[in-house]
């Protein structure tokens, strides 16, 4: 097959290389996926750099990501062969293991290969995992969010694309954050009726006054450190924050009184190391959104997987509405 990989840790154009190896194999409980879109993360990227400049490799060779979506042509031990021509959508493919989704063809876990609903094409699964799965579990680790408020920070970014779209759907009443025009479109075109620029100075009046002084239940936090002072006025009492990123920040000092007197909830979400019952509650959900129709995608840009090096630069840049996918 060809594959995208990398044997040393470093820039993407100078370690990542494409070219021919073996098929993989399904392993017991696992499926072959014949894959048609791989989708970038920024853990894909931090990934193959070394976090915080670590260039120890964990295995001799990575192929990267760990979404996409295809179509299963192969099944190992103790998995229906009806499975076979099912098309899928692949959550955490590379998550401790050497192979992902950056090639023609990916084994997983059958659990995470799901199947995707007829109307939804390959490039639309493969925006899912990753982002749809943390933004379930930054909404409802905390129980139920019906007729609460709900804060999502960066309101276009892929995490906070798919939660301000459950939150809605679950009935919540949703406020979201955006940097410029473009991005408050965006949102409001699915349904949210509070958008608010984050760079205004009188950003945590704004979110006080859109929620009668009262603050909101829950933050979905894309810059925990960065938002700490402004999430600690607008947070109402008993509310959530559930944080996922903190890059401009990433060892923050916490203001401990303003939350103590709140009585909050700072929850830390790693996708990577949610429980099982929570990832297979997000993709109950997500399957019966998808068939219902009642989710959005957003891809940025698309590269055929000879220029993956390109893919994860435009990755690294940022300022993407919208999810970078590779076409093995």
């Amino acid at each position: 097959m060809l594959a995208a990989y990398y044997d040393k840790k470093g820039s993407a154009r100078e370690v990542l290389l494409v070219g021919e190896m073996a098929d993989p194999e399904p392993g017991p409980g696992e499926v072959r996926v014949r894959i048609e879109a791989s989708a970038v993360n920024p853990t894909d990227t931090k990934a193959r750099k070394g976090f915080k400049g670590n260039l120890t490799m964990q295995y001799p060779r990575v192929i990267p990501h760990q979404d996409g979506a295809g179509t299963i042509d192969r099944v190992g031990r103790g998995v229906p062969q009806e499975r076979v021509g099912q098309r899928v959508w692949i959550y955490e493919a590379q998550w401790q293991r050497p192979f992902g989704t950056a090639a023609q063809y990916a084994c997983v876990p059958q659990e995470q290969a799901v199947p995707l609903p007829d109307g939804v094409s390959c490039e639309e699964g493969a925006c899912l995992g990753i982002p749809a799965i943390t933004a379930h579990a930054c909404l409802f680790a905390d129980g139920d969010i019906a007729g609460r408020t709900v804060l999502v920070a960066g309101g276009t970014g892929a995490v906070g694309w798919y939660a301000l779209q459950l939150a809605r759907i679950a009935g919540a009443r949703v406020i979201a954050t955006v940097s410029s025009p473009e991005q408050a479109e965006m949102v409001r075109s699915v349904g949210i009726e509070v958008v608010l620029d984050r760079r205004e100075p009188a950003l945590n009046q704004r979110i006080l006054r859109a929620t009668e002084g009262r603050g909101v239940d829950r933050i979905v936090e894309v810059a925990f450190g960065a938002n700490l002072p402004l999430d600690a006025e607008v947070l109402a009492p008993g509310g959530v924050i559930a944080a996922f990123a903190s890059d401009a920040e990433p060892e923050p000092v916490l203001p401990f009184r303003s939350f103590l007197l709140k009585n909050a909830t700072i929850r830390f979400v790693l996708v990577y190391l949610v429980s099982r019952e929570a990832h297979l509650a997000a993709v109950q959900d997500l399957t019966a959104h998808l068939q219902a129709g009642k989710l959005r995608h957003r891809v940025a840009r698309r590269f055929p997987l000879s220029q993956i090096a390109a893919a994860h630069d435009a990755m690294e840049a940022g300022h993407l509405n919208g999810k970078v996918i590779v076409t093995p």
